[in-house]
Formats: C-alpha cells, sequence, structure tokens
C-alpha cells in the first residue's frame, strides 16, 4: 500500500490541467479550461477544469473530481492505481509497505492484465533483438519492410519464438499465473497443454492512451493457409478492440496540435507513416471504424483524414466510415491512393515530399468524393442518378449542425446540378422521420413536430419511468443540508463577525469561522444532516474544529471515498463566470462580499425545513389518534414549532399565509 505522506505529496505535485491535457484538447475560458467530455457523448465542450481548485468538472455528465479520479474515471484504474499513474508521470518514489497476504488476495486483477502483457512485451521485444531466432526471423522480417530500428523500439514491436511454449513456460516459471494467461490471450490449452498463442508470429504490442499494453496483434510467417495471417487479444477487462485505436498513445500530441488525425487500416501502415514523419495518424486495428474510436479520436481534434487503399474494398471501407463520423460532429476528408498503393507501400516508395503534397492535392471533403464515385458508376442512367442522390441526400442528413448541413446541400446542389430547394426539402423529410422516431410517434405522417420536440421526447422518457405515487422522493431537507456543505468547502476557514452578549449582558464582537458558525449551531439545536454524504463532511469539519485544524477543499476531492469526492467537486464547480463588470463601473455583489448573510440564512433556511418536516409529523399523528390527552400534547407541540417557524421565517423575510 502506498504510505499518506506519500498520497499527500502525489496530491499536492499532480495538477489537473496538466493530466488531463493528455486525453482531452482543453481552451482557455477564462480563468478556467474547457474542453468535449471524454465520459459522454456530446457536440458542445461542457467539461470544465479548475486549475485554482485542481478539480473538473463535466456539466453534462455530471463527472468530477480531482486528478486521482479522472484517471480512475478515464482508465477504470483504482484508488491505488491511479495514485501509482500520477506518482510516475512526476516521478514520485513510491515506498510501499508490504502488503498482508488478504491484500496480496485481492490485488486488482486489471493491474495483473496490465503486468503480465508488461511482461510479455519485454520477452518479445528482448526474443527478437537478442536471440540468433528472433533476429534472424522476425528482425529480418521488420527490416525488410523498411521499418528502422528506431521504429520497432519506438512501437516496442517483437517476436514470438517458434517453439511451441516457450513464453508460457517462461512467464510460470516468473511466477504469472497460467489461467490469466489464457485469460488475456497469450496462452492457448488443447488436450489439457498449454501453447504460446502467437508462436512463430512476429508482435505488434497495442497501447492505450496512456502507453499501457492492453494488447497484441500477432502476424504470420508462412503461408500456411491451415492458420490465420493474424492473431488478436481477445475482450478482456482492459482491452476491447471497438474502443482502441492502433497507435493512438505515439500520435495524440501530434493529432491536438496539427489539429487534424489521419486515419488508416493497418499496423503497417501506422509504422510507415511515422517513420516518414507523419506522426497524426492511427489504425482502426483491422476492424470496422466504431463510434468509440470516433469519439476517442474527437478528444483531440475535429478534423479526420481517411486514407486508404485505392482499390474498391478501400473505397467501400472509405464509404462505409463517412456517415458515422458525420453523425458525430466531425469534419472527414477522403484520400484514395492510386490503385497500385496501400498508405506503407506508397510512404515507403516515395520521398516525404510527394507524400505530404499528394494528401494536400488528393483530400476531398465527402460530397466531392461520394459524388464524383456514385455517379461514374450511374453513368447518364436517370434512375441509377436518382438513387445516388438520395444515397448523397441521406448522408447529408445525419450532420448535426444545421449550419454545416446548409452548406453541403449548396455545394451538392451545384455539383449534381439540382436546385437547392429540392436537396433541401428532401433533407428535412428524412429529419422529420427521424424526430417522429424519436418522439415515439409513426415516422410515415408527415406532420411538422413542434420547435420544442427534442424537449418533448424528453418528457415522454421521464413520464414512462415509474414512480412512487409520482411524489418525489428527494429527502427533506436535503438542498438545504447541501448549501451548508458548499459554504463549508468554499469559506470553512473564513473568519465571521458575529454580534453576541457577554456574561456581564454587554454587546460584544465575536471573531468565529463559518465552519464554527454553522456546525455549533446547529449541534447547539439537536439538527443533525440525514444524508450520509453530506454527514460525513460536516463530521470533517467537526472534528477539524475539535483538533483546531480544518480540513481544506482537497481533503475532499480528492477523499478516498467516492461519493465525497464526486459531491465536493461538484459543489465546487461552476459552468458560469462572473463578467468583468467593473470595466462599465458597475458593481455587482458576490457570495464573498455578503458571506455574513448568506451563512445565516442557509442555517435559518435549513431549520424552516426541518420544524416543516416535524410539524407535518405531528399534523400526521394528530388525524390518527383519537386520545384527547394525547392530541392536547400534539397541539403544545404543534403551537411550539409554528412559533419558532414564524420567528424564523420573520428574519428570512417571509411572510407566513398559513
Amino acid at each position: 500500500m502506498i504510505p499518506r505522506d506519500t498520497i499527500n505529496q502525489i496530491l499536492e505535485t499532480a495538477r489537473i490541467e496538466d493530466v488531463v491535457s493528455e486525453f482531452v484538447t482543453l481552451k482557455k475560458r477564462g480563468s478556467n479550461l474547457i474542453g468535449v467530455c471524454p465520459f459522454h457523448k456530446e457536440k458542445t465542450p461542457s467539461f470544465n477544469v479548475n486549475p485554482a481548485r485542481n478539480i473538473f468538472k463535466c456539466f453534462g455528465c455530471g463527472k468530477a473530481g480531482d486528478s486521482v479520479r479522472f484517471i480512475m474515471e478515464h482508465e477504470h484504474y483504482s484508488f491505488q492505481e491511479a495514485l501509482r499513474y500520477l506518482a510516475k508521470k512526476y516521478g514520485i518514489k513510491i515506498e510501499e509497505r508490504e502488503q498482508t497476504p488478504e491484500e496480496l488476495a485481492a490485488q486488482n486483477e486489471r493491474e495483473r492484465m496490465f503486468n503480465i502483457n508488461s511482461f510479455a512485451q519485454n520477452y518479445f521485444s528482448n526474443t527478437m533483438m537478442t536471440t540468433d531466432e528472433g533476429q534472424s526471423v522476425g528482425l529480418a522480417y521488420f527490416h525488410e519492410r523498411g521499418f528502422r530500428d528506431a521504429i520497432i523500439n519506438k512501437f516496442q514491436l517483437g517476436y514470438c519464438p517458434n517453439s511451441g511454449s516457450a513464453f508460457t513456460e517462461f512467464a510460470i516459471k516468473n511466477g504469472y499465473d497460467k489461467d490469466l494467461l489464457t485469460k488475456v490471450g497469450l496462452t492457448g490449452s488443447y488436450e489439457n497443454r498449454l501453447y504460446d498463442r502467437y508462436q512463430g508470429r512476429v508482435i505488434f504490442p497495442i497501447h492505450n492512451l496512456t502507453g499501457k499494453v492492453i494488447g497484441f496483434g500477432g502476424r504470420i510467417l508462412t503461408s500456411e493457409k491451415t492458420k490465420a495471417k493474424y492473431v488478436n487479444s481477445p475482450e478482456s477487462e482492459i482491452y476491447n478492440k471497438s474502443q482502441t485505436l492502433y497507435g493512438i498513445f505515439f500520435a495524440r500530441n501530434e493529432i491536438s496540435r496539427l489539429d487534424n488525425c489521419i486515419l488508416v487500416e493497418g499496423y503497417a501502415d501506422v509504422l510507415s507513416m511515422h517513420q516518414a514523419g507523419i506522426e497524426n495518424v492511427v489504425a482502426s486495428s483491422g476492424t470496422s471504424l466504431t463510434t468509440e474510436q470516433i469519439r476517442m479520436i474527437s478528444r483531440y481534434t475535429k478534423n479526420i483524414t481517411m486514407l486508404y487503399d485505392g482499390d474498391a474494398a478501400g473505397i467501400h471501407a472509405a464509404l462505409r466510415g463517412t456517415n458515422m463520423i458525420l453523425e458525430e460532429g466531425m469534419n472527414v476528408r477522403i484520400v484514395v491512393l492510386p490503385p497500385e498503393d496501400d498508405p506503407d507501400s506508397f510512404v515507403q516508395n516515395n520521398p516525404i515530399e510527394v507524400v505530404t503534397k499528394y494528401l494536400a492535392d488528393n483530400a476531398k471533403d465527402f460530397i466531392g468524393f461520394k459524388t464524383n464515385l456514385l455517379l461514374k458508376d450511374a453513368k447518364n442512367d436517370p434512375i441509377k442518378r436518382a438513387t445516388v442522390i438520395k444515397d448523397i441526400v441521406e448522408t447529408i442528413a445525419v450532420i448535426p449542425d444545421p449550419i454545416y448541413r446548409a452548406t453541403y446541400i449548396k455545394e451538392c446542389s451545384r455539383t449534381l446540378e439540382m436546385a437547392e430547394q429540392t436537396l433541401t426539402n428532401e433533407v428535412n423529410k428524412i429529419l422529420r422521420a427521424k424526430y417522429r422516431k424519436q418522439l415515439g410517434l409513426d415516422p410515415s405522417q408527415n406532420q411538422v413536430p413542434s420547435q420544442d420536440s427534442s424537449l418533448s421526447a424528453q418528457r415522454l422518457s421521464y413520464q414512462s419511468q415509474p414512480q412512487a405515487d409520482n411524489q418525489d422522493t428527494t429527502p427533506i431537507g436535503f438542498f438545504q443540508e447541501q448549501e451548508l456543505v458548499k459554504l463549508l468547502l468554499t469559506h470553512g476557514s473564513e473568519i465571521l463577525e458575529i454580534e453576541g452578549k457577554d456574561d456581564n449582558d454587554n454587546d460584544v464582537i465575536y471573531n468565529v469561522t463559518v465552519a464554527s458558525l454553522i456546525i455549533d449551531d446547529l449541534k447547539n439545536d439537536g439538527l443533525l444532516f440525514r444524508d450520509e454524504t453530506h454527514k460525513k463532511i460536516f463530521d470533517a469539519f467537526d472534528h477539524g474544529l475539535d483538533t483546531g485544524k480544518l480540513p481544506v477543499a482537497q481533503d475532499f476531492t480528492s477523499n478516498e471515498d467516492q461519493d465525497v469526492a464526486v459531491l465536493a467537486a461538484n459543489l465546487l464547480s461552476t459552468q458560469y463566470k462572473l463578467d468583468d463588470w467593473q470595466r462599465h463601473r458597475i458593481v455587482v455583489k458576490t457570495e464573498d462580499d455578503v458571506l455574513k448573510k448568506t451563512v445565516l440564512t442557509s442555517i435559518l433556511r435549513f431549520k424552516d425545513m426541518v420544524i416543516e418536516d416535524r410539524r407535518s409529523s405531528i399534523t400526521k399523528e394528530l388525524m390518527e389518534t383519537t386520545d384527547p390527552d394525547d392530541q392536547l400534547i400534539l397541539l403544545k407541540k404543534k403551537k411550539k414549532l409554528d412559533e419558532i417557524r414564524t420567528r424564523i421565517n420573520r428574519d428570512l423575510g417571509i411572510v407566513i399565509t398559513k
């Protein structure tokens, strides 16, 4: 386990903007930074990073926390794993205490998978570079393909010996579990005998965004028809091929810098492009392009250039991915290579100047590409031409931004020599049908949904959810508790001047902290928070008052208790920025300016809500009891509560009408 003082050093050193910017492209907005959220699908950036408070908050999906929480959410790490990641990033040495047998038994399986993959990668790389078989077979293959040692080492390429179970035996000898070796796909089993799944293959390690090896691709070097050309890692806790892009770890910074991602198909395509100095390149790892892969790219850029072979398969692959990219609000351009080339051969056979010029001269937007391609097939056949136009219109309709849609309609009108209004009408017809389907209506009807149809859809979805007697399940006083917790987090240690009386009934001014005013006042009246997470924060400040050391915001945003950490980050974040009114000579009061009034008002509102809840309980008891004595006692209690509530509301400036 990591010692507490080391944890504190990591938390104090890690800067939220540094950590997040490795995964999300951030732009300055006021004193904060903003970007597209990596945790949910969105078109308009709502992911906010606050360097001053060292926290992040997405106002779309609600994810929030500090640097540790971000890594935990993004990489699906445990708290300890995220700390180790940050320690490595900032060069902080961790001297861990010896783990107990129980702790060793509970070690996270994901971490063990990462460890075993790292071990395998080192084995494959060392085998290729230091053994006779590795050099004569594996390294010779890569050299014949034109790859230099620098790119081989950068991408950690390797070779698995063609000797049955050499790797598996070596791994087990080094303490790795055979069941885990099988689970991550490094080892196979046949008739109770273990064997290396990648035997006799060159190895392409697959890395995640942080550079950890999550899987492998192995290419056979013989022409045996009974064996698959490629063997890839199976799906696991750490590897999901639909959410993975080959080369993304090595390309992400360049993608962000150039504001463009070049998308290719195979491992060799990526290697050749990087070797030529074109490093904003990733591959879909031999799978059809997925929505998750597109969203991963969108963290770094909104622009994708699809680079495909010039044969029919490459062209159709480009067409398949176009609609998906457009639907995610991305901009897509397509480059088709000469028929005899793929990206690997094209880059290997041409100087870098020729490659970059070809990419620049032949990059076409999807309208130009699709129109020219499909019309070429249709020729002068009017029926085929109509089918082509319909196909292109359906593609335009998936674009979410209306301005971009209008621009493409105009361009399509010019290219197809067709009236712009006709195309607009067809696009609108498709959109209306889609909206009606979302609303659960008959798409074949031509009734135009109202402008608030999206809101109506939300209402329908909410109404379809079962609710207990249509009652709000939020506990009484929840929001009043939360307001007091927010004041503790943001102003707990600040000093307020409070008027009072001394023992001789003289007027005096007391200096008290916000935390002392809130906690002592509520405890004196025997009032406690009901929500467990609110209570944890309340208790932490209560303990701080006893020890003379009040907690700070980071103690909560970096808390191991996820509920506490998320709540603190949420309450400390705001998506709004107060404008610079001073330049207009307009004075706007902030919460700091009226802190004393805010604290006292929040305390009174909480008390008022508690009293109202108690009054409701007494009223219910009165309705249920028939004993005159009990009724008299309850009426006296209710009268007392009414008097207290009247005083509170008078202080709040509220008139009670019932």
